[in-house]
């Protein structure tokens, strides 16, 4: 009975091994072929387009302008739509990705400057200065004009980041306001802002957040915290220790990474329940301030600022969440802004 069951364990082993190695080839795979996007904000706003390891391959004009700052999710990435805040020109640009690149698809116009674009699951969230709004999605076109408009609890131009969390929207104002906004059954914003529950009393910058089911992790940046929000309500908050400022946030699985100014680093967190567990204060460094940074197909990108230049970082996660740096950070125009992670196609 005893070798017959060493037996077993040797077949099950046998057919697991062909197995784990063709998922880790495919993710591998995945990744050499997954883009990484940013955009310039310059006036003339273009979206840079860059391998898996850092190489400028494709630069295409947004038909709008740039100048937003202070925000995370200027960029966001649904299958091969990407999402681009223009600040200056009060317009999103929906890119398409085909065999030949990417192509502007729509240029839809804004209520307020936009900051931070978030995708639902047939909606395109837009978050302007002063408001947040709907645009549903008909096939892979999206409807310029709003199904839904609602104005900002504070609406004081300090806006920084949408996320969808359920049937609401969560968003944060730099000026001490996290807020959530509930949607209908079809998709669109309605109704009032509600202020989220059980904020600290030490708030101070509220700025990224990064969403999954129910849950939002929100970073409290001058306070030096990340927060748990659920159902409208913070449940948890971790300090960042000896890292400053956590800012911008995104999530692989069990981990959570933040990306920290003016510390110039990468922190990384397991989460699980209601728990946030620092568990690398410095995951990786980086050559300037961070101002934001995306997880996807494998790989997690930075954007940084050291006030003369731009920075884009590309990190390989591993199973453990370690970082290794694919290339050094290739430098672009000051003030890049957004950063996205583009799977890569079939």
């Amino acid at each position: 009975m005893k070798l017959r069951n060493v037996r077993k364990r040797f077949c099950f082993f046998s057919m697991l091994v062909p197995l784990l190695g063709a998922a880790t080839a495919a993710q591998a795979a995945g990744s050499q072929n997954a883009l990484v996007v940013t955009a310039s904000n310059a006036a003339q706003n273009q979206l840079l387009v860059y391998s898996s390891v850092g190489q400028l391959i494709e630069t295409v004009p947004t038909q709008g302008q740039g100048g937003v700052s202070g925000n995370a999710g200027g960029i966001e990435v649904k299958g091969n739509l990407v999402a681009v805040v223009n600040f200056g020109s009060q317009s999103v640009s929906l890119f398409e990705r085909g065999d030949s690149g990417f192509q502007v698809k729509q240029l839809v116009p804004a209520v307020s400057s936009p900051v931070s674009v978030a995708f639902g699951a047939d909606h395109l969230y837009i978050l302007g200065t002063t408001t947040v709004e709907s645009h549903r999605f008909y096939g892979f076109s999206v409807d310029t004009i709003p199904d839904g408009v609602v104005t900002l609890l504070d609406a004081d131009g300090s806006s920084a980041q949408v996320g969808v969390v359920a049937n609401q929207l969560i968003i944060t104002e730099k000026s001490n306001m996290i807020e959530t906004v509930n949607l209908l059954s079809g998709g669109a914003v309605t109704g009032v802002p509600a202020m989220v529950q059980n904020i600290p009393s030490n708030v101070n910058t509220p700025f990224g957040l990064v969403t999954r089911g129910s849950d939002a992790y929100v970073t409290i940046a001058h306070a030096n915290e990340i927060s748990l929000v659920r159902n409208g309500t913070v449940l948890t908050v971790t300090g960042s220790g000896t890292q400053s400022a956590p800012c911008w946030l995104t999530l692989d699985g069990p981990f959570l990474f933040s990306s920290n100014s003016p510390s110039m680093s990468v922190s990384r967190y397991a989460v699980y329940g209601q728990k946030i567990v620092q568990v690398a204060a410095v995951a990786a460094q980086l050559n300037g301030n961070p101002t934001d940074i995306a997880y996807g197909e494998g790989l997690v990108a930075v954007i940084d600022s050291n006030g003369t230049v731009s920075h884009l970082s590309i990190f390989s996660v591993d199973t453990d969440g370690n970082l290794t740096q694919l290339q050094a950070a290739d430098t672009i125009g000051l003030g890049a802004n957004g950063v996205a992670v583009v799977p890569g196609m079939d």
